[in-house]
């Protein structure tokens, strides 16, 4: 069993120390480094291999935004999940863009905590549909468009996978999608594989930002 090596990126010890109790108690993930900001997070990941970083968003020196754009620009395997104590707001919404692959509340239920850094660790994005819907209604309205002129990455799109990208940015489960437009469950699963890879993004958070970005979806 693989184990997944977690980091721990936040300003307040007893914070770190909590989690840290948490997650060594599982058998498939460990704690391999803490850090108290963001600049002390990039320094120790330069030397530590890391799966996934559990990231807080406020933090003195460097704050969780930017260092997570650093992280994801630096092209390092480690997935950041991102820890806040306010659902959505503006710094949520700016980690997400920067590269994050997901967020969680800091008040989350312990096994939440540890689906999420499991899901992560396997590649998938942690924004259930619900908070898709919220990061739609409350964040996606303030994002440029560039009317009448469309992406160059649409016209490498078949029409089912533009359909497919459209569910999407309107918070459709994988299960919804099938209904919605009759097909296998496993072909929607095809599908989002071939428009991550197309379209340059790392996960479902980035399909969402990518569609209303670029017009394809309605506000």
């Amino acid at each position: 069993m693989t184990t997944i090596r977690v980091v721990l990126v936040d300003d307040q010890s007893l914070v770190r120390s909590g989690f840290r109790m948490l997650i060594d108690s599982e058998d498939d993930m460990e704690v391999v480094g803490e850090a108290s900001d963001g600049a002390a997070a990039l320094k120790l990941l330069g030397t530590q291999q890391a799966d996934v970083i559990l990231m807080d968003i406020r933090m003195p020196v460097m704050d969780g935004v930017e260092a997570t754009r650093r992280i994801a620009a630096s092209g390092l395997p480690a997935r950041v999940l991102v820890l806040t104590t306010f659902d959505l707001d503006e710094y949520v919404f700016a980690a997400l863009k920067a590269g994050a692959s997901g967020f969680l509340l800091k008040d989350a239920r312990p096994v939440e905590l540890l689906s999420a850094i499991r899901s992560v660790a396997a590649g998938e994005a942690v924004v259930a549909p619900s908070a898709t819907r919220r990061l739609l209604e409350h964040v996606v309205p303030t994002l440029p468009t560039q009317p009448g002129r469309e992406d160059e990455r649409l016209e490498m799109l078949t029409e089912r996978e533009r359909e497919v990208l459209v569910e999407i940015a309107r918070g459709a489960t994988n299960a919804e999608i099938s209904s919605t437009l009759y097909m296998a469950e496993g072909t929607v699963k095809t599908h989002i594989g071939r428009l991550l890879s197309k379209l340059q993004c790392r996960d479902r958070v980035g399909l969402v930002l990518f569609a209303y970005e670029v017009g394809l979806a309605q506000r």
